[in-house]
Protein backbone atom coordinates (compact mmCIF):
# COMPACT_ATOMS: atom_id res chain seq x y z
CA UNK A 1 0.00 0.00 0.00
CA UNK A 2 1.28 3.49 -0.86
CA UNK A 3 0.43 6.47 1.35
CA UNK A 4 0.89 9.95 -0.10
CA UNK A 5 1.98 12.17 2.80
CA UNK A 6 2.44 15.35 0.81
CA UNK A 7 0.75 18.19 2.75
CA UNK A 8 -0.95 15.59 5.00
CA UNK A 9 -1.29 16.01 8.76
CA UNK A 10 0.72 13.52 10.78
CA UNK A 11 -2.45 12.08 12.36
CA UNK A 12 -3.86 11.36 8.90
CA UNK A 13 -0.69 9.53 7.87
CA UNK A 14 -0.63 7.46 11.05
CA UNK A 15 -4.33 6.62 10.81
CA UNK A 16 -3.77 5.25 7.32
CA UNK A 17 -0.82 3.21 8.56
CA UNK A 18 -2.83 1.65 11.35
CA UNK A 19 -5.72 0.81 9.06
CA UNK A 20 -3.52 -0.83 6.41
CA UNK A 21 -3.47 -4.61 6.47
CA UNK A 22 -0.30 -4.90 4.37
CA UNK A 23 3.16 -3.35 4.25
CA UNK A 24 3.25 0.36 3.46
CA UNK A 25 5.37 2.84 1.53
CA UNK A 26 5.01 6.50 2.50
CA UNK A 27 5.89 8.97 -0.26
CA UNK A 28 6.20 12.72 0.00
CA UNK A 29 7.02 12.56 3.70
CA UNK A 30 8.16 15.91 5.13
CA UNK A 31 8.29 16.27 8.89
CA UNK A 32 5.24 14.21 9.92
CA UNK A 33 5.76 13.08 13.52
CA UNK A 34 5.22 9.81 15.37
CA UNK A 35 5.23 7.60 12.25
CA UNK A 36 4.93 3.96 13.23
CA UNK A 37 4.36 4.66 16.92
CA UNK A 38 3.80 1.42 18.82
CA UNK A 39 3.38 -0.65 15.66
CA UNK A 40 4.24 -4.32 15.30
CA UNK A 41 4.47 -6.88 12.47
CA UNK A 42 4.48 -4.40 9.59
CA UNK A 43 7.16 -3.20 7.17
CA UNK A 44 7.14 0.55 6.53
CA UNK A 45 9.28 2.29 3.91
CA UNK A 46 9.53 6.08 3.98
CA UNK A 47 10.57 8.19 1.01
CA UNK A 48 11.30 11.62 2.37
CA UNK A 49 12.20 12.96 5.81
CA UNK A 50 10.02 11.87 8.74
CA UNK A 51 9.56 14.13 11.76
CA UNK A 52 10.38 13.63 15.42
CA UNK A 53 9.77 10.40 17.34
CA UNK A 54 9.85 8.08 14.33
CA UNK A 55 9.11 4.58 15.59
CA UNK A 56 8.44 5.66 19.17
CA UNK A 57 7.42 2.69 21.32
CA UNK A 58 7.98 0.46 18.28
CA UNK A 59 6.91 -3.08 19.15
CA UNK A 60 8.17 -5.27 16.34
CA UNK A 61 7.63 -3.39 13.07
CA UNK A 62 10.43 -2.62 10.64
CA UNK A 63 10.90 0.95 9.37
CA UNK A 64 13.24 1.96 6.53
CA UNK A 65 13.96 5.63 5.81
CA UNK A 66 15.50 6.40 2.44
CA UNK A 67 16.71 9.83 3.57
CA UNK A 68 17.48 11.62 6.84
CA UNK A 69 15.43 11.39 10.02
CA UNK A 70 14.84 14.03 12.68
CA UNK A 71 15.06 13.82 16.48
CA UNK A 72 14.16 11.01 18.89
CA UNK A 73 14.23 8.13 16.41
CA UNK A 74 13.14 4.95 18.23
CA UNK A 75 12.12 6.75 21.42
CA UNK A 76 11.46 4.02 24.02
CA UNK A 77 11.22 1.35 21.32
CA UNK A 78 10.65 -2.15 22.60
CA UNK A 79 11.30 -4.39 19.60
CA UNK A 80 11.75 -4.18 15.83
CA UNK A 81 14.20 -2.43 13.51
CA UNK A 82 14.74 1.08 12.15
CA UNK A 83 17.08 1.60 9.20
CA UNK A 84 18.08 5.13 8.16
CA UNK A 85 19.96 5.66 4.91
CA UNK A 86 20.93 9.23 5.81
CA UNK A 87 21.63 10.95 9.12
CA UNK A 88 19.67 10.91 12.36
CA UNK A 89 18.94 13.94 14.53
CA UNK A 90 19.39 14.29 18.29
CA UNK A 91 18.47 11.72 20.95
CA UNK A 92 18.26 8.72 18.64
CA UNK A 93 17.43 5.62 20.66
CA UNK A 94 16.22 7.60 23.66
CA UNK A 95 15.40 5.08 26.43
CA UNK A 96 15.15 2.22 23.92
CA UNK A 97 14.95 -1.15 25.64
CA UNK A 98 14.93 -3.52 22.68
CA UNK A 99 15.24 -3.70 18.92
CA UNK A 100 17.88 -2.33 16.56
CA UNK A 101 18.60 1.05 14.95
CA UNK A 102 20.98 1.29 12.00
CA UNK A 103 22.09 4.74 10.81
CA UNK A 104 24.20 4.85 7.69
CA UNK A 105 25.41 8.40 8.33
CA UNK A 106 25.85 10.53 11.42
CA UNK A 107 23.83 10.96 14.60
CA UNK A 108 23.30 14.17 16.55
CA UNK A 109 23.60 14.90 20.25
CA UNK A 110 22.66 12.47 23.01
CA UNK A 111 22.34 9.33 20.90
CA UNK A 112 21.55 6.39 23.16
CA UNK A 113 20.60 8.54 26.16
CA UNK A 114 19.01 6.37 28.85
CA UNK A 115 19.29 3.25 26.67
CA UNK A 116 18.52 0.22 28.79
CA UNK A 117 18.11 -3.53 28.54
CA UNK A 118 14.81 -5.11 29.56
CA UNK A 119 14.55 -8.77 30.59
CA UNK A 120 16.03 -10.71 27.65
CA UNK A 121 15.98 -7.73 25.28
CA UNK A 122 19.27 -6.06 24.35
CA UNK A 123 18.85 -2.85 22.30
CA UNK A 124 21.49 -2.13 19.67
CA UNK A 125 22.29 1.05 17.77
CA UNK A 126 24.92 1.20 15.02
CA UNK A 127 25.99 4.64 13.75
CA UNK A 128 28.05 4.48 10.59
CA UNK A 129 29.47 7.99 10.69
CA UNK A 130 30.14 10.11 13.77
CA UNK A 131 28.05 10.98 16.82
CA UNK A 132 27.55 14.29 18.60
CA UNK A 133 28.21 15.18 22.21
CA UNK A 134 26.80 13.26 25.20
CA UNK A 135 26.76 9.95 23.34
CA UNK A 136 25.52 7.19 25.66
CA UNK A 137 24.51 9.63 28.39
CA UNK A 138 23.13 7.70 31.39
CA UNK A 139 23.33 4.49 29.36
CA UNK A 140 22.04 1.62 31.51
CA UNK A 141 22.18 -1.28 29.06
CA UNK A 142 22.40 -2.32 25.44
CA UNK A 143 25.10 -1.79 22.83
CA UNK A 144 26.06 1.36 20.92
CA UNK A 145 28.54 1.09 18.03
CA UNK A 146 30.04 4.08 16.21
CA UNK A 147 32.08 3.26 13.11
CA UNK A 148 33.41 6.61 11.93
CA UNK A 149 33.09 5.70 8.26
CA UNK A 150 33.60 8.68 5.95
CA UNK A 151 34.23 10.85 9.00
CA UNK A 152 36.07 13.41 6.89
CA UNK A 153 38.63 14.08 9.57
CA UNK A 154 36.06 14.65 12.31
CA UNK A 155 36.47 13.09 15.73
CA UNK A 156 34.29 9.99 15.96
CA UNK A 157 32.34 11.37 18.93
CA UNK A 158 31.78 14.82 20.39
CA UNK A 159 32.26 16.05 23.94
CA UNK A 160 31.25 14.34 27.19
CA UNK A 161 30.59 10.78 25.94
CA UNK A 162 29.24 8.26 28.48
CA UNK A 163 28.33 10.87 31.10
CA UNK A 164 26.53 9.00 33.88
CA UNK A 165 26.91 5.65 32.11
CA UNK A 166 26.11 2.78 34.47
CA UNK A 167 25.43 -0.18 32.18
CA UNK A 168 25.78 -1.50 28.66
CA UNK A 169 28.69 -1.15 26.25
CA UNK A 170 29.87 1.48 23.78
CA UNK A 171 32.14 0.46 20.89
CA UNK A 172 34.13 3.07 18.95
CA UNK A 173 36.05 2.11 15.82
CA UNK A 174 39.55 3.59 15.92
CA UNK A 175 42.14 4.61 18.49
CA UNK A 176 40.00 7.48 19.79
CA UNK A 177 42.90 9.68 20.81
CA UNK A 178 41.86 12.94 22.41
CA UNK A 179 38.45 11.75 23.59
CA UNK A 180 37.90 12.55 27.26
CA UNK A 181 35.80 9.98 29.10
CA UNK A 182 34.44 10.46 32.64
CA UNK A 183 36.22 8.76 35.52
CA UNK A 184 33.23 6.45 36.06
CA UNK A 185 33.97 4.43 32.90
CA UNK A 186 36.80 2.36 31.50
CA UNK A 187 37.90 2.63 27.86
CA UNK A 188 40.15 -0.11 26.46
CA UNK A 189 40.89 -2.02 23.29
CA UNK A 190 38.11 -4.52 22.57
CA UNK A 191 39.02 -8.18 22.93
CA UNK A 192 38.36 -10.81 20.28
CA UNK A 193 35.46 -12.07 22.41
CA UNK A 194 33.94 -8.59 22.52
CA UNK A 195 34.37 -8.17 18.77
CA UNK A 196 32.57 -11.48 18.23
CA UNK A 197 29.71 -10.05 20.28
CA UNK A 198 29.16 -7.18 17.83
CA UNK A 199 30.06 -9.00 14.60
CA UNK A 200 26.42 -10.00 13.78
CA UNK A 201 25.33 -6.36 13.99
CA UNK A 202 28.20 -5.16 11.82
CA UNK A 203 27.42 -7.89 9.30
CA UNK A 204 23.83 -6.70 9.13
CA UNK A 205 24.97 -3.09 8.80
CA UNK A 206 27.21 -4.00 5.86
CA UNK A 207 24.47 -6.00 4.17
CA UNK A 208 22.00 -3.12 4.53
CA UNK A 209 24.25 -0.37 3.23
CA UNK A 210 26.60 -2.14 0.85
CA UNK A 211 29.84 -2.00 2.80
CA UNK A 212 32.54 -4.68 2.68
CA UNK A 213 32.50 -6.48 6.00
CA UNK A 214 36.30 -6.93 6.28
CA UNK A 215 36.75 -3.19 5.85
CA UNK A 216 34.27 -2.36 8.60
CA UNK A 217 35.54 -5.06 10.96
CA UNK A 218 39.10 -3.84 10.51
CA UNK A 219 39.87 -2.13 13.77
CA UNK A 220 41.00 -1.33 16.21
CA UNK A 221 37.85 -0.96 18.32
CA UNK A 222 37.68 0.67 21.72
CA UNK A 223 35.04 -0.59 24.15
CA UNK A 224 33.74 1.62 26.97
CA UNK A 225 32.03 0.16 30.03
CA UNK A 226 31.16 1.46 33.51
CA UNK A 227 33.87 0.59 36.02
CA UNK A 228 31.81 0.78 39.20
CA UNK A 229 28.50 -0.47 40.54
CA UNK A 230 27.98 3.01 41.92
CA UNK A 231 29.10 5.33 39.10
CA UNK A 232 27.43 8.42 40.55
CA UNK A 233 29.28 8.35 43.87
CA UNK A 234 32.21 10.43 42.68
CA UNK A 235 29.85 13.00 41.16
CA UNK A 236 27.22 13.52 43.81
CA UNK A 237 28.43 12.18 47.18
CA UNK A 238 30.79 14.23 49.32
CA UNK A 239 33.83 12.44 50.69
Amino acid sequence: MTIDAKNAHYKTVNDQLRQAEEDCTIVGCCGQRFIGTGMSHKNITIEGVPGNALGAYLNGASITVKANAQDAVGDTMNEGKIVIYGNAGDAAGYAMRGGKIYVRGNAGYRAGIHMKAYQDKVPVMVIGGVAGSFLGEYQAGGIIIVLGLAAGGKQIVGNFPCTGMHGGKLFLRGRCEGIRFPSQVTAKDATEEELCEIKPYLSEYCALFGYAEPEVMHGPFVVVTPDSKNPYKQMYVAN
